[in-house]
């Protein structure tokens, strides 16, 4: 468990570093649209070849026979990294970092709730409300 806290933290410091990087390339070649489909093609890139290394061909593969909606998460994470440009010049790294967040853990308490695409469901407490809730007022106070 330790690991995959760390793990998570990492992938929460990679989502932070890349806002202001993808801005920038948006600057620089004038389009934030163009800057996600760069920023996009280059993790299909590495991933593409972490995959072939280590499992080879069959995920690929297997993966024409999944349903459609299994393969839905590559167009949200497309929104996100053109949102994340988008919005980055304006209201800075934290504010948006800070916006995600509620927008994940709000999401994140309604799909534990109903148990989504087969999660385990989780009960909507208190603790959880306040969680939502203070990472609410961390956006409030990221524009104050």
């Amino acid at each position: 468990m330790p690991f995959l806290l760390f793990l998570a933290v990492l992938g929460g410091v990679a989502l932070a570093v890349q806002a202001p990087l993808n801005a920038a390339l948006a600057r620089s070649i004038s389009s934030p649209v163009a800057a996600a489909a760069l920023s996009f093609g280059g993790g299909v890139l590495i991933l593409t070849a972490i995959t072939l290394v280590s499992t080879g061909t069959a995920p690929l593969v297997a993966a024409t026979r999944v349903p459609f909606w299994q393969l839905l998460g590559g167009a949200l994470g497309a929104f996100y990294v053109w949102a994340v440009v988008t919005a980055v010049p304006s209201l800075g790294v934290v504010t948006v970092i800070a916006a995600l967040i509620l927008g994940q853990v709000t999401a994140a308490l309604l799909l534990d709730a109903t148990g989504a695409f087969g999660l385990a469901v989780q009960a909507i407490t208190w603790q959880r409300l306040l969680a939502v809730g203070l990472v609410t007022a961390g956006l409030v106070l990221s524009r104050v």
